[in-house]
């Protein structure tokens, strides 16, 4: 009924997804067009029932006009819409009339939880020109206008998706109460976006829930769903920032002392480091890994752990004559009990030997199949002659290990690319970036690149081979064509997970900065400099959405995990701390410096001992800080310190 405007990215990958680039809106036009070119919601006004299966098959020529048919016949019958805007219509006694929807009332008597079809009692009929609230849905009954319907409309979802609320029924809006459990009573907090849309994906025994039914248009959904969550999100963000500034004390204090101009002073604070997914956001996650290196020094693996479709946790999940990519629901789910179980593996059971910490990051690329990139730092560091122990690229012996070996040649073989296949993702300006085929060597040798290079034998020295079919030709692959492995990882998962060994210093940012970089983004030029610079808008607009991702977001699994946790210490020049204020308490905050980690730190020096003796980076492995009092304190878990019967240590 409604049209869907944003920039799409079709990508033939592995899993099919829907993906879209910057914002998400639905558009409406009037009633009835000004013209006889009749679309989407106009179309339920033109002429008869089969005048309109006609327009409708023009439109989209690849459509069947028998299931248009009874597509069409079956709304005519069910849906609330259909019914609301023929009878609001006729009952509009001229063209300088609209109809107006309200974004959020409820009948009396009728529970806000529940999904309601919209009754014509709810629709007002007015003149054009009247004052209408920013949320509402009004419609012409003729001009050459569209209007863009706002995401907290509760008509919003049904609008635009009739197949899946066929009734016409209500979606989310501002309004919905949260229940309690035990009672059933309303409770005064209010359904968040996010919740009311992770309640709809739920999978419920005894219920049908059409939407994980729909594959292609699920996908959208989510997406377009999921876009609405952000969008209030960053409404929130921009509303309750609008007046709020930063500055330094000093600055501040200067410019009240003086009377000076307030509304000169400070910058406005806008998508802050608290916000998903922001630069800041990101930014903040490679500087705690490079925390770790400054700390405990290089990491020892990086390990990319990929989601394998074909799990039988996600097949005996699937309904009948589904696939994994009609579900990215179930894919997400099993893959992050799956990452749950493999990072439980390698650090509590010690796999590899005692872990002093880790850290990793989701990621949806060109795959379309959620990833993890994983950073782990050894108590012990790995020796270059136990690194075959551990990792290894060359193809088992079937006659060995047959199981390792057909997980191998199904998970682990990159390509074929180059002349066998110049097409694959990899390849460009007639070379492979990921630098395959690799070199064959006897022994594994440390490199200078970061990287060493693993043993991979030739046939003749021992090396395995295996033939495989591409492009209707046999091919024979050798160990060039293997990706790091672990044997263990492998066996135990079945999924591809490539584990490489950390060698060198000259690497480790790019690897930290890497495995914090986040999903894609559009890359945008330097503007003019008198522009305002709308850090939320230009996230909007390159902002790249999948629907792989959407439902990963929309169930609020995280993105990021790492141990231990990471403290941000506040580092400034005397008086020099970062002040938030408003116009309206300008002059209260300027009255004194607010404390900081590095203020207290100085306070904690002049009272305690032991914290005397320590640098002011060490300070959070014994002290934690307490945001109300703004103070440190001894921390009262952990390890014990010899030689301080009240001291604690951790790793923080």
């Amino acid at each position: 009924m409604t049209s869907f405007g944003t920039t799409d990215i079709v990508k033939n990958n592995i899993m099919s997804t829907f993906k879209v680039q910057g914002q998400i809106y639905h558009r409406a036009g009037s009633l009835l067009p000004l013209d006889s070119d009749y679309k989407f919601l106009q179309i339920y006004f033109l002429g008869t029932f089969n005048e309109q299966v006609d327009q409708r098959c023009w439109l989209s020529r690849i459509t069947h006009r028998a299931i248009v048919s009874e597509m069409q016949d079956f709304f005519d019958q069910h849906n609330a819409l259909v019914t609301l805007f023929r009878t609001a219509l006729e009952r509009m006694p001229a063209d300088n009339f609209a109809v107006v929807i309200r974004p959020d009332k409820t009948p009396n008597g009728q529970h806000e939880r529940r999904y309601n079809a919209p009754t014509i009692d709810e629709v007002a009929i007015v003149i054009v020109g009247e004052q209408f609230h920013p949320r509402d849905l009004v419609l012409h009954r003729r001009n050459g206008n569209v209007v863009r319907i706002p995401e907290t409309h509760r008509s919003y979802d049904a609008l635009q998706y009739p197949i899946i609320f066929w009734q016409g029924e209500y979606g989310y809006h501002f309004n919905i109460k949260m229940l309690k459990p035990q009672t059933q009573e309303e409770d005064p907090k209010k359904v968040s976006s996010m919740n009311y849309y992770a309640y709809r994906l739920m999978i419920r025994e005894g219920a049908f829930n059409r939407i994980l039914k729909c594959r292609l248009l699920f996908h959208q959904y989510i997406v377009d769903m999921y876009a609405k969550i952000e969008s209030e999100r960053l409404l929130y963000v921009r509303l309750n920032q609008k007046e709020l500034r930063s500055e330094e004390y000093i600055h501040l204090r200067d410019i009240v002392a003086t009377d000076g101009n307030l509304r000169t002073l400070g910058k406005m604070v806008l998508l802050p480091a608290t916000f998903t997914g922001s630069p800041r956001h990101m930014h903040e996650y490679a500087q705690n890994a490079l925390t770790y290196v400054r700390s405990y020094g290089r990491p020892d693996l990086f390990i990319t752990f990929t989601c394998n479709p074909t799990w039988d946790e996600i097949q005996e999940l699937l309904l009948p004559r589904q696939s994994s990519s009609d579900r990215h629901d179930i894919v997400a789910r099993v893959f992050k009990q799956k990452l749950k179980s493999l990072m439980n593996f390698i650090v509590n059971h010690r796999t590899f030997g005692e872990i002093r910490c880790w850290m990793y990051s989701i990621e949806w690329q060109k795959r379309g199949l959620p990833h993890a990139h994983i950073l782990i730092w050894f108590m012990e560091k790995i020796t270059p002659d136990t690194i075959d122990e551990i990792i290894s690229t060359e193809i088992p012996d079937s006659n060995i290990d047959l199981e390792l070996f057909e997980i191998v040649r199904k998970n682990m073989i990159h390509g074929p690319c180059g002349i066998i296949n110049n097409s694959y993702p990899c390849m460009k300006d007639g070379k492979c970036t990921k630098r395959y085929p690799r070199d064959l060597n006897n022994n594994t040798i440390t490199g200078e690149d970061g990287y060493p290079k693993y043993r991979r034998r030739s046939i003749h020295d021992g090396g395995e081979s295996t033939i495989i079919r591409m492009n209707n030709c046999e091919v024979e692959i050798d160990n060039r064509w293997i990706v790091p492995y672990s044997p263990l990882l492998l066996k135990t998962f079945k999924a591809h997970i490539n584990v490489e060994y950390c060698n060198s210093v000259k690497s480790i940012k790019y690897i930290c900065k890497y495995v914090n970089k986040g999903s894609d983004m559009a890359v945008f030029g330097i503007g003019a400099a008198t522009e305002a610079h709308d850090e939320i808008k230009q996230y909007e607009s390159g902002r790249y959405i999948s629907s792989n991702e959407a439902v990963w977001r929309i169930l609020a699994f995280p993105i990021h995990e790492r141990h231990p946790t990471v403290i941000h210490l506040a580092v400034h020049l005397e008086n020099g701390q970062r002040v938030y204020f408003t116009m309206q308490n300008v002059r209260e905050r300027a009255l004194a410096p607010p404390q900081t980690t590095f203020t207290a730190f100085f306070s904690s020096c002049s009272s305690d001992l032991f914290a005397r003796s320590l640098l002011y980076s060490e300070v959070p492995k014994y002290y934690t800080w307490n945001k109300s009092t703004k103070k440190f304190k001894r921390r009262l878990q952990g390890k014990p310190v010899p030689g301080y019967s009240n001291l604690r240590s951790s790793d923080a």
